[in-house]
């Protein structure tokens, strides 16, 4: 859940890299959520909640996929490619630093230890 939240507080940030893991819990975070609205908008009677979910998270989605495009370094436009942009959502990310950003995956901080 922590991965959703933290996409979402990024709403519309497009820069930068997420990785692997970032991408695909949001997704199935998300498609769980779309599922309950769902289910909440037929047993409820609510009209138009589900659209209101999606358009509510339409643009993290774009955000955090443009970012996981960046994390192989790809423009966030090849996410628009629909199979192959399934390909390069699977793709690991590049190990080292690339043109958008540190690698997402490396945990050591950027101290240097005097010897």
């Amino acid at each position: 859940m922590e991965w959703y939240v933290e996409v979402l507080s990024k709403y519309a940030v497009f820069s930068g890299r997420a990785r692997r893991k970032e991408f695909w819990m949001f997704f199935l975070v998300s498609f769980c959520v779309a599922i309950a609205v769902g289910v909440a908008e037929k047993l409820f009677k609510i009209p138009n909640f589900g659209n209101v979910y999606q358009l509510a998270v339409l643009v993290p989605s774009i955000a955090v996929g443009a970012r996981r495009m960046h994390d192989i370094n790809k423009s966030g436009w090849w996410q628009l490619v629909p199979i192959y942009s399934f390909y390069l959502m699977c793709k690991e990310g590049d190990h080292l630093p690339n043109e958008y950003g540190s690698n997402p995956k490396d945990d050591t901080p950027d101290t240097h230890v005097a010897a």
